[in-house]
């Protein structure tokens, strides 16, 4: 009996983790999707912090988004995404890896959402290999938002291959970006949380 109840504490623990895992990629994907609005940099501004690394940026973060006002965010992101023509950045996984958008890391994403029965919504319309799709697809797989729960050898493959390979870099270009205010802290808890990751998959020994 002790034993089924340690299980099943052991259980929920992980059910616990995953479920924060899943809501820090979610936030960055709302932070990376569009302009944070009122309510989200309140959110945001409530967050806490810890010692930890991830922590203290999250801390840091909060702490800015407590006097940012949504019309400043909303400039830095257009000027950091958007501008005319281009902005100071391309966050896109077929741009960081090809150097050229809309190249194979984009088709073969396409085929691995085909097959995990995940659609781009009809109100976006930029690739879906954007920085802020790979997030929410990653959440999405966590808690089995599009059947059940990805197994962690099916998370495992999916980081590894869409978002491993570029994103810890793109996060490390928004710290450093000209145009970075309120983003610096966005970029330096995804630059962490993919190191984080990374090494936990790493660690798992799940192929």
């Amino acid at each position: 009996m002790e034993d089924t109840k340690m299980n099943a504490a052991q259980d929920i623990q992980i059910a616990d983790m995953d479920r924060a895992r899943a809501d820090l990629y979610n936030f960055l994907g709302a932070l990376l999707a569009s302009p944070p609005d009122e309510m989200l940099l309140a959110q945001t501004g409530s967050l806490n912090g810890d010692a930890t690394e991830l922590g203290q940026a999250i801390g840091m973060l909060a702490k800015l988004a407590r006097v940012t006002k949504p019309k400043a965010a909303e400039t830095e992101f257009n000027k950091l995404f958007i501008g005319l023509g281009r902005g100071e950045l391309l966050p896109f996984a077929s741009y960081y890896l090809t150097g050229f958008l809309n190249e194979k890391p984009l088709a073969l994403l396409r085929q691995n959402m085909a097959a995990k029965g995940m659609q781009r919504s009809e109100t976006v319309f930029e690739p879906e290999d954007s920085i802020a799709s790979l997030m929410e697809m990653m959440a999405a797989m966590i808690v089995g938002r599009f059947g059940p729960p990805a197994e962690l050898a099916a998370q495992k493959q999916f980081f590894n291959t869409h978002i491993g390979p570029w994103a810890g870099h793109f996060f490390a270009d928004l710290e450093e970006a000209k145009t970075s205010v309120f983003y610096t802290p966005v970029g330096t808890v995804g630059r962490i949380f993919m190191t984080v990751e990374a090494e936990a998959f790493r660690m798992s020994g799940t192929e």
